[in-house]
């Protein structure tokens, strides 16, 4: 390549294009009953991912609490209602609501808020009782916010 500088800078600043389009998660903003109508991360949501997103221990791990007839995860929880025909019920709106925070649309749920950063306790750094310092991360990232969402949209039987 002739120019290494000029390409590099050109994925500099499309990159922050990019990250631009990102929804801080205090700056989600939620309808009257819930929806949010932007996307959380300006890309489209993959299903595939929101899959594993659903069905890994160390990600959203949905499977704990909600049962999805057509995952293969062993052991799916009944804490929460099953996934089936999700899709068909909420719009991806509402479904981007919920997945971010569901007290926003069911203010009893004890599903957590996977994109929010504030207004709740979370455990100290190994467990020593002592608050984490400094910002904590959400529990998903906006994108696998969108991926999830584009896999319970899938669910519409």
């Amino acid at each position: 390549m002739r120019h290494p500088a000029i390409l590099a800078a050109g994925v500099a600043v499309f990159g922050t294009i990019v990250a631009a389009d990102v929804v801080a998660p205090s700056s989600v903003v939620f309808g009257d009953y819930g929806a949010v109508e932007m996307s959380l991360s300006g890309q489209p949501g993959d299903p595939v991912s929101g899959l594993a997103v659903m069905e890994t221990k160390g990600s959203g791990n949905c499977v704990a609490c909600h049962q999805i007839s057509t995952s293969e995860a062993a052991f799916q929880g009944n804490v929460g209602p099953p996934l089936d025909g999700v899709g068909g019920r909420w719009s991806t709106e509402e479904l981007r609501g919920i997945v971010a925070n569901a007290k926003m649309v069911f203010p009893d749920s004890v599903m957590p808020s996977f994109y929010r950063v504030d207004g709740y306790t979370r455990p100290g750094d190994a467990f020593t009782g002592k608050a984490a310092a400094g910002e904590l991360d959400p529990l998903l990232t906006a994108q696998q916010i969108e991926d999830v969402v584009a896999y319970l949209a899938t669910l519409t039987d």
